[in-house]
């Protein structure tokens, strides 16, 4: 990985690394196939994990474990997808609004999750340089990578949420390149919103609370 962490090119005073930005378009062809429910978006998010953990292992201890939580749940989507990929007539997924238990499940988690990551984070300085937003980014995409491998709509509103603060983040940790990716996922996020908003309701059929995943 020490070949990859070196300078690609500069772009507007900022400093792109070969792993930022081969990591970061792996990211965007992963949420591309995810808009598309193909399952192969989860072993490209896998791949991107693993090239961004290798951008940050060394320097930004938080920041590469975040990738290797990615890689857990990239496998954990894989596995769901293998499971549930029959249920629709096109072989995909089906996508579906989460119940209101569901969501008030993953929000709490969420917040739980933020404050206990950026406590730890503020416990140990040199696993972050921004505690409070990387904990939020962190437990943020783990969050909306869960409600993708079960097939909500609401994961592309959490994607929306973190890009909120993983845009500004980015810029100032100098991961330009993840900046400007992350501006280009709330594009396709919009997109790949409106697609799976608009499948889910082709299926009339009722979300049962605590139906099994």
């Amino acid at each position: 990985m020490n070949g990859l962490n070196t300078e690609a090119f500069t772009l507007l005073d900022q400093h792109i690394l070969w792993s930022d930005m081969i990591g970061n378009i792996l990211g965007l062809v992963a949420l591309a196939l995810g808009w598309r429910r193909s399952i192969w978006s989860w072993p490209v998010q896998f791949l991107s994990g693993l090239v961004l953990f290798g951008a940050f292992f060394g320097h930004l201890t938080g920041s590469a474990g975040k990738q290797a939580v990615v890689m857990a749940v990239a496998g954990y989507g894989w596995w769901q997808w293998n499971r549930h990929k029959g249920d629709s007539a096109d072989g995909h997924i089906t996508p579906r609004f989460a119940t209101w238990r569901e969501r008030g499940a993953m929000i709490g988690a969420a917040a739980v999750g933020t404050v206990a990551v950026a406590l730890l984070f503020k416990a140990y300085p040199t696993l972050s340089w921004d505690p409070w937003p990387d904990a939020y980014i962190f437990v943020g995409t783990i969050v909306a990578m869960y409600a993708q491998a079960r097939g909500m709509v609401e994961f592309w509103f959490a994607w929306l949420l973190v890009d909120l603060v993983g845009v500004p983040l980015n810029f100032a940790n100098g991961y330009a390149f993840s900046g400007f990716v992350y501006v280009i996922y709330g594009a396709l996020v919009l997109w790949g919103m409106r697609d799976w908003w608009l499948r889910s309701r082709k299926d009339t059929r009722p979300v049962l609370e605590g139906a099994p995943a």
